[in-house]
């Protein structure tokens, strides 16, 4: 292994691309193969970016792959992890890290066994922008936490996604599916949480394919809610409120909010790494936040909205790190487990009416700044 871990990935969709460009941007991290159900998906990304194409029986097999990224669909999560885990691979999961507490305790537990490590995404959190928000919150720039907002509001997948039928299912919805974004950033600058309460509802029980191509106009079935409005109250103290929808055609709402007993933070897209980041004191004048010069706030990739700042595979980077050198990783497993938490309390209490204790608690990761930043990119 050496100072380099060997990188296989299972799951050849949209998002194995953007591990494929984005991971060599960081040290400690060598893709060599990957794998897919479909042989021909595998085949193609790995001509495209010259590594092996192999099944997944034979990765696990492979004594070149240290780690396994886990890029299946949410359903898979547990099985696909539980495998790798059972063959002696550490593995870094896309989010939902699983569908269920209780399987997260399973692979917590079998890693333990086995002496391996589960790290798992969203890792946006480790982005300039809300690193420094951290910092300012860690130095009481604000006060003490209170309360906060959070948004990710839009009319749905089926704009844009050829094939969104898995957005609809259990294990997806605007909670699971963007949620873990929020929730992150909400652990990163707040901590755990302790109780939620939430109302959940779907506009249709159907959804139409809009997007150009052979499945355009083709009706779809909505199996989990999509339109959730949760209340978070935090260990500390604070109260959250968390709103994510599919059922929404447009609003005003700022993507995260974070009130303070000194004054106000307004945090950019938990989704991406960078964005404008702005702070109000008590004379409730809103002013930008001078950018900290952290490198993973810089704008490196091109969206409809413009030049974004996309560094996905920075956890995987950190939890390579933690690896080699014996140390706690910041994606990790407790923290995933403790979203999968809050998501799916915040499901059950739309489903019963009722508040939800949460079952798992996590720690704040460590702080990311400028410079465990520069020391993680090659």
């Amino acid at each position: 292994m050496g100072d380099t871990l060997g990188i296989g990935i299972v799951g050849c969709g949209n998002i194995s691309k953007t591990y494929f460009t984005l991971a060599p941007l960081f040290r400690g991290l060598e893709l060599r193969a990957c794998a897919d159900l479909l042989p021909a998906a595998a085949a193609a990304r790995a001509k495209e970016f010259k590594v092996e194409a192999q099944s997944f029986e034979a990765m696990l097999g492979n004594g070149d792959i240290d780690l396994v990224i886990n890029l299946t669909v949410p359903e898979a999560h547990f099985a696909i992890t539980r495998q790798a885990l059972e063959a002696g691979k550490h593995v870094y999961s896309e989010k939902p890290l699983v569908l269920s507490v209780a399987q997260g305790l399973e692979l917590r537990a079998l890693a333990a066994k086995a002496g391996r490590r589960v790290g798992c995404a969203p890792d946006t959190f480790l982005g300039g922008a809300h690193q420094l928000a951290r910092r300012l919150i860690d130095e009481g720039a604000i006060g003490a936490i209170t309360a906060g907002s959070a948004h990710v509001m839009s009319h749905g997948m089926e704009h844009w996604h050829p094939n969104p039928d898995f957005f609809f299912l259990p294990g997806a919805g605007p909670m699971l599916d963007l949620g873990p974004y929020y929730i992150a950033n909400l652990v990163n600058l707040i901590g755990p949480v302790r109780r939620v309460a939430a109302l959940a509802t779907s506009a249709s029980p159907t959804r139409t394919i809009l997007t150009e191509g052979p499945r355009r106009g083709e009706t779809i079935a909505v199996r989990t809610p999509t339109n959730i409005h949760a209340l978070l109250d935090f260990a500390s103290g604070a109260t959250v409120t968390v709103s994510a929808s599919w059922d929404v055609w447009a609003h005003h709402h700022r993507n995260m909010e974070i009130y303070g007993t000194e004054g106000s933070l307004f945090l950019p897209d938990p989704n991406f790494f960078g964005g404008r980041l702005e702070m109000a004191g008590r004379d409730g004048v809103i002013a930008p936040v001078a950018e900290s010069g952290h490198p993973l706030g810089v704008p490196n990739d091109r969206h409809p909205e413009g030049m974004m700042a996309n560094y996905r595979s920075a956890g995987l980077a950190d939890m390579a790190q933690a690896i080699l050198q014996g140390r706690e990783m910041r994606c990790s497993l407790d923290r995933a487990l403790h979203g999968v938490d809050v998501m799916t309390a915040i499901l059950k209490s739309g489903e019963t009416g009722t508040f939800v204790e949460l079952q798992t608690t996590c720690t704040r990761p460590e702080p990311f700044g400028p410079e465990a930043a520069r020391a993680l990119l090659a």
